[in-house]
């Protein structure tokens, strides 16, 4: 039996004007931002407009997203209709279309409702993301290069840039150590549910006893400041140490002393790159990385005193454990804030981690209401 088609929920929220979901205004934004962009003298200085291209980018998402929310749901309320009017031998073929435009439109929806879950200022910025391995040497080292592949091929499904800017490998295997930039539409907002600690069980691939292992790796993300944001920072707080660089050598990286470490003493915080033979550029990017953490503790701040007791902030402080990828005895991850699981380990550890980053930002949401 064919009941009556509901009235079609994209009516009361895809709007003209007003409405949850504004495209008219998003349209007049957008063409705002294209006048400026076309004013003589613009792109004088293109680092600049880094925060208008950024807005003008989300702002051709939202309308192509929004756009085709609205069309799907206008299908499906034009298909509700014909299978109440369509004849019995009709209904199988009318239904079965019925339901494919109803999973499209639910995946439209679950992708706009991400989206509206990043809400917050820094969201949408570009991310600098670290890897650090726990005790245990060899086997910490390379689950943090395991963590490495996971994030870099998550990148790459999202089309998102990916920039090493400071590695330490191990001396064995793995890592020791890793930062990266990953820039892309919402990469903080994305990756912010990554921060905290990652544990591995498996059979360990350098025993040869063949007994479980269990493995440790933190993680940390922190929104990008970039060159829009300004910082006081005096020159007086910096101190900048040069060192050699150590790992494998090759055009004379670790035969020279061109490893910088920048510490801003008023809050101790610090930060090193050493990838470079170059120690001017070296320089640059331990700058970089630190403007981005004192952003980030800015931000940490705000967030404070916002809200004095945030439920959540256990759940993603350093040193916590967040989600823990079981390959042996069974095979299950599993992430201890939401009780999100997946049995698929191998795609996973291949970077389809959307479904844990979704369930975070919604547990997160509610822990903040």
């Amino acid at each position: 039996m064919i009941c009556a088609p509901p009235v079609s929920p994209c009516r009361n929220v895809l709007t003209t004007s007003g409405g949850v979901f504004d495209v008219a205004a998003s349209l007049q934004r957008l063409s705002a931002i294209e006048t400026e962009l076309a004013h003589p003298g613009a792109w004088d200085k293109p680092e600049n407009l880094t925060p208008l291209l950024r807005e003008k980018s989300a702002l051709n998402d939202a309308i192509e997203r929004l756009t085709r929310l609205k069309k799907c749901c206008d299908d499906m309320q034009d298909w509700l209709t014909l299978a109440l009017e369509s004849e019995s031998s009709e209904d199988e073929e009318v239904l079965e279309t019925l339901a494919q435009q109803q999973k499209e439109l639910v995946d439209l929806l679950d992708k706009t409702e991400l989206v509206m879950l990043l809400s917050a200022e820094e969201d949408n910025r570009d991310a600098i993301l670290e890897i650090h391995p726990g005790a245990g040497g060899t086997e910490s080292q390379d689950w943090a290069e395991i963590l490495l592949r996971l994030y870099t091929r998550w990148a790459a499904r999202h089309k998102y840039a990916v920039e090493e800017l400071d590695m330490l490998p191990g001396d064995e295997a793995g890592i020791k150590s890793v930062t990266l930039r990953i820039a892309g539409p919402h990469a903080f907002g994305f990756l912010k549910s990554e921060r905290g600690i990652h544990r591995l069980i498996r059979i360990s691939p350098f025993n040869a006893s063949g007994r479980r292992h269990t493995s440790f790796a933190s993680v940390d993300v922190i929104p990008d400041a970039g060159s829009e944001i300004e910082l006081d920072i005096k020159e007086a707080d910096l101190r900048i140490d040069i060192f050699r660089s150590s790992g494998p050598g090759g055009q004379s990286v670790n035969t020279t002393s061109s490893a910088v470490r920048v510490t801003h003493l008023p809050t101790g915080i610090s930060a090193q790159c050493q990838n470079e033979k170059s120690q001017h550029h070296n320089k640059e990017t331990a700058l970089r990385v630190l403007k981005a953490r004192l952003y980030n503790l800015a931000v940490q701040k705000r967030e404070a005193e916002r809200q004095a007791k945030y439920a959540g902030k256990d759940a993603i402080a350093f040193g916590s454990q967040i989600r823990t990828y079981t390959l042996q005895p069974y095979r299950l991850v599993k992430d201890h804030r939401t009780g999100c699981e997946a049995g698929d380990v191998d795609a996973v550890l291949d970077g389809q981690i959307d479904r844990f980053q979704h369930d975070y930002l919604l547990y997160r949401h509610e822990q903040q209401r």
